[in-house]
């Protein structure tokens, strides 16, 4: 049994807006796991995953290359292509 509280998502999703900032900073110097952005944050994985995923669905950050042994994949800021013109 955990001692941990759960929180609804909608209250966690209400939080992206605030901490995307801090994230894009963590991963400025290098790609990483959702666990390692999470123990940079000190929040709970569940919630940093839904925080990356939302940022992965605004095209934020993506993933580089395939997951590693552990199963999860190094997410990185994306890069915007320079436009030409």
């Amino acid at each position: 049994m955990s001692d941990r509280i759960t929180r609804d998502p909608a209250e966690v999703m209400r939080d992206e807006m605030a901490i995307r900032d801090r994230i894009l900073e963590i991963l400025a110097p290098e790609p990483l796991t959702i666990p390692e952005i999470a123990d940079r944050l000190v929040y709970p994985t569940d919630e940093v995953v839904r925080w990356v995923m939302a940022m992965w669905s605004y095209k934020l950050v993506e993933e580089t290359g395939k997951a590693g042994p552990e199963g999860y994949f190094k997410y990185r800021v994306k890069v915007k292509p320079e436009s030409g013109g």
